[in-house]
């Protein structure tokens, strides 16, 4: 007689797991001081210069060194600990963002903006990359969706006040004070992650899998090439970035000079619009189950090339922040998607040199289309160049129907032939 296989362990639910919850609660705290960076930041610019080019300049140039980081970063995530990586990130932000609150006591430093935030963006990215595998290391893998959905849930939650209350701030005391708020946070948040234990990682394979930096690199790059879809997600995506890196630019912009905004309406605007990231991070999980992951990722992709183009077209700021509400619940349920994709496949030892490589490779057109596009704004206006950027990211979804990514779709991940892992 066949006997069946009895009920494994039961572990606690997500919600009780101290050590996740520990986790969530730091990168909560992170997500909304990072909230008041994100309005503030472009606020201090354009204070300073009045111009939206200047502004994406230094988007261009925070996002090459962020680039630049993550070249390297997958190794540093792979070879050492990684909670002490974001703790170390943490405390690096926490310094170099509270000078410049400091700074602009005497007065504007537009220079120094142009020094603090490229250096923080590395800083940053090695840090995500350490934050993204260390969910691999919290739960369970097939518990991986929904933790990214919790968890990008929270970010989206703690970001919908973040901004509200930044054009608060700014509006009374300056955005150099909101950026201050910003630099707060990583001390709470380091704190936080002390009492975050995760669970270790093979040592032996890790230690045969170590090579020269370079050679570990490209074994990060050589896993993404021989998965078929995870090398088509890192074509689409380059050019999905190239598209809309500099959106949030854009968007402020517009409200600021074609729509007559203040520092509290961009905050408004942007606080509200973020409630569409929690909406993607809850759905993505029960669209996952039902759609599969081909028609979910394309679906989405096409959704927030409607809503880029409706960002110019919106002639109100509630309209506006509809149509900013839907890119971003698209956006959220693409990457987490793409996200939870990567972190269930891929190997734990080639786990950060893998997110590395696949971020550093799609976010390397970002800065030239930030400067582009922002350059476009203020030559030909917000509406021309979004209605460029919408219709280029259909294309991206259309692209995504004809390949790999459209036969991801219907059956369970664990279950597809082209979604196994492949040899590191």
């Amino acid at each position: 007689m066949n006997s069946r296989p009895g009920p494994g362990p039961v572990r606690p639910s997500l919600g009780r797991d101290r050590s996740f919850v520990t986790y969530w609660i730091a990168q909560a705290v992170s997500a909304a001081g990072d909230s008041f960076a994100y309005l503030a930041v472009p606020l201090l610019v354009l204070h300073a210069t009045g111009s939206v080019a200047r502004m994406g300049l230094l988007t261009a140039v925070a996002g090459v060194a962020s680039v630049g980081a993550g070249v390297f970063g997958g190794v540093l995530v792979d070879r050492f600990d990684r909670r002490t990586l974001m703790i170390v990130a943490d405390l690096v932000r926490l310094v170099l963002y509270g000078l410049i609150p400091l700074v602009w006591l005497a007065g504007p430093q537009v220079w120094l903006l142009f020094v603090v935030l490229p250096v923080c963006e590395a800083v940053g990215m090695v840090c995500q990359v350490a934050s993204v595998t260390a969910v691999r290391n919290l739960v369970d893998r097939e518990r991986i969706t929904e933790a990214n959905g919790r968890l990008h849930a929270t970010y989206a939650a703690a970001a919908v006040v973040g901004p509200l209350l930044a054009g608060l701030v700014s509006a009374r005391f300056g955005p150099a004070a909101a950026v201050g708020v910003n630099a707060a946070s990583f001390a709470l948040s380091a704190v936080g992650l002390r009492f975050v234990r995760l669970r270790p990682s093979d040592p032996d394979v890790a230690t045969r899998a170590r090579e020269r930096p370079l050679a570990e690199f490209l074994a990060g790059a050589r896993f993404l090439w021989r998965q078929p879809v995870l090398r088509s997600l890192t074509v689409l995506l380059s050019v999905f970035i190239f598209l809309t890196f500099g959106l949030t630019d854009v968007l402020i912009y517009h409200v600021k000079h074609d729509l007559g905004g203040s520092d509290r309406t961009v905050g408004t605007v942007l606080g509200l619009a973020t409630l569409g990231t929690v909406a993607g991070a809850l759905l993505v999980a029960p669209l996952r189950r039902r759609l599969g992951f081909g028609a979910t990722w394309i679906g989405a992709t096409g959704l927030s090339g409607v809503a880029v183009a409706g960002i110019g077209l919106a002639g109100t700021v509630p309209a506006l922040t509809v149509v900013a509400a839907v890119h971003l619940c698209s956006v959220s349920v693409g990457g987490i998607c793409s996200m939870s994709l990567r972190q269930e496949i891929t190997p734990d030892h080639l786990l950060g040199r893998v997110t590395s490589a696949f971020w550093s490779t799609h976010f390397s057109l970002g800065p030239a289309g930030a400067a582009l596009l922002t350059w476009g704004a203020g030559r030909y206006g917000a509406a021309v160049v979004c209605l460029v950027a919408g219709a280029g990211c259909l294309l991206v979804a259309g692209a995504g129907c004809c390949g790999p990514v459209r036969r991801a779709g219907s059956a369970p991940v664990a279950g597809e032939r082209e979604l196994r892992p492949v040899p590191g």
